[in-house]
């Protein structure tokens, strides 16, 4: 069964809890007390025999929000046109067929009051058009005493998912941002909002994981498995001192229902963006011009290298901080200001979250040696002009239109190579100035073919060194073996994009 993040999608769940009681056999302390044995502690903010007083104290600061959106829809084909019915049956459903026309939609979700004088936080998607081509245009507030207001959208920031609304008015009830960095795993939460239109709902339950990595290159989630369902998006997740540590976003489901994982943006990377957005500013992220892939096995084993350590360095955009830093393709940057680069920590995560103009120091391993580059952090485009830079991407599933030519061998990698010439770089829209080899044909039982290679793709180097030949490869690849390797990595260029390859080396060839 495929897993996926489904935004506060999600089906009520209903069930009795069981009571299981353990009996300790004798001699129980006894091996508690032995060396290592984990000892018993008495438990941080316990939960309350009742939740009410909290729930009653916090509820009046959290507001359901829904939009309307007009939305542009095809017009119904009229199914009787070009039959001898279609001038019976013209009419309202289409006639003639073509044209668009638009519809009235309306969503929900949550949000809290954080000032007296009416500034409320909630979801970015909560407050957008969720269909293409559709536009929001109007956002309600309705606090539980049921007083309802017409918000004015302050400030989003797309890349966290976060928007600030303003209602008008004075003396609102309202909460206060904690401080999530010391929420632990265990402790008890509370979440309030309003699933599938039901307002003023309140679940519980405990932080079940911290900077858990979402989808987005900033998502760093409070999990929890408190009940998130839809509607709940926006809403609060407080500790058991009143404090917003979370605001509630997104669950993972395989059903759209809750099945007891929910995710929650901590405060502490919130409350600075909420900051900006209510001061009517842009959020600005740090920037080093660099296209970055995680050290995974078979890099890692090219490479000799730990793998989840550092990320390797994968193109480097000219006139960018990177560049002048003097950071190249093939670098692994090992770590940021002294922190080490990890799946949950990644250089793209830690710069984003630096200053504009701030001075860093990386962390590099090039050829083998670790040195040390300083860098001044740029400002990191938009999301749609990222997308514009990095461009298609290696996409291994791509039409094969390579050249037709003779073929040169490097059957360790299963690959058939032959060097690249201008008219082949022409032909494949190169820039005239890419060195290298251009794949012919790949052996579709190699780890080559696996990894994505291909005809028509060209490998530029091979462990760091430049190749121009199958003989360059053949060499590389000796020299790999020789080092007690299993593996070599290529860098691969397709359709002008660029990327690390590890690639097993064929132990029979």
């Amino acid at each position: 069964m495929r897993y996926a993040y489904a935004i506060t999608t999600a089906l009520a769940l209903s069930g009795a809890a069981a009571v299981m009681t353990l009996e300790h056999p004798a001699g129980a302390q006894t091996a508690q007390n032995e060396p290592g044995a984990i000892q018993a502690s008495a438990p941080r903010g316990g939960a309350p025999m009742s939740f009410a007083d909290l729930v009653a104290r916090l509820q009046p600061a959290v507001v359901n929000i829904s939009t309307t959106q007009r939305i542009t829809v095809p017009q119904q084909q009229n199914p009787f046109q070009g039959t001898p019915f279609e001038q019976f049956f013209g009419g309202p459903r289409g006639g003639s067929g073509g044209g668009a026309r638009t519809q009235e939609a309306q969503s929900l979700g949550s949000g809290f009051l954080i000032s007296n004088d009416g500034y409320i936080v909630t979801n970015n998607h909560v407050v957008s058009a969720g269909t293409q081509g559709a536009t929001v245009e109007s956002i309600t507030v309705t606090l539980p005493d049921r007083r309802e207001f017409t918000a004015k959208l302050v400030g989003r920031d797309v890349a966290s998912d976060l928007a600030v609304l303003k209602i008008q008015g004075s003396n609102f009830p309202f909460v206060r941002f904690g401080d999530s960095r010391q929420a632990r795993v265990g402790d008890w939460v509370v979440a309030i909002g309003n699933p599938f239109g039901l307002s003023g709902t309140v679940s519980a339950g405990i932080v079940s994981a911290v900077n858990r990595v979402g989808v987005g290159p900033y998502d760093r989630f409070i999990q929890t498995d408190a009940s998130i369902n839809r509607g709940n998006s926006g809403g609060p997740m407080f500790d058991l001192q009143g404090n917003v540590i979370g605001i509630n976003s997104q669950i993972l489901s395989p059903t759209g229902g809750n099945v007891g994982i929910g995710f929650a943006i901590p405060a502490e990377q919130a409350k600075p963006i909420v900051d900006t957005l209510m001061k009517g500013e842009t959020v600005t992220r740090g920037y080093l011009g660099i296209q970055i892939q995680p050290v995974t096995d078979d890099i890692a084993g090219a490479l000799g290298v730990n793998k989840g350590k550092g990320e390797i360095v994968g193109r480097v955009e000219p006139g960018q901080p990177g560049e002048r830093a003097g950071l190249r393709a093939g670098d692994v940057v090992l770590a940021l200001n002294g922190q080490e680069i990890t799946p949950e920590q990644t250089l793209t995560y830690l710069i984003a979250r630096q200053k504009p103009g701030t001075r860093v120091n990386l962390d590099v391993l090039r050829d083998g040696r670790r040195q040390q580059l300083s860098a001044t952090v740029g400002t990191r485009p938009s999301e749609e002009e990222m997308a514009a830079i990095s461009g298609p991407g290696f996409d291994p599933d791509a039409e094969d239109n390579g050249p037709q030519a003779p073929q040169s061998s490097s059957s360790s990698l299963g690959l058939a190579v032959q060097p690249l010439t201008p008219q082949i770089a022409r032909s494949l829209g190169l820039d005239q100035s890419v060195r290298g080899v251009v794949v012919l044909s790949v052996d579709p039982n190699s780890d080559a073919a696996t990894k994505g290679l291909r005809r028509g793709a060209v490998i530029t180097r091979v462990n760091a060194t430049p190749v121009a030949s199958a003989a360059d490869i053949t060499r590389a690849v000796q020299e790999a073996r020789t080092a007690g390797r299993t593996q070599v990595l290529l860098y691969v260029n397709i359709r002008g994009n660029s990327a690390f390859v590890g690639v097993n080396i064929d132990p029979r060839r």
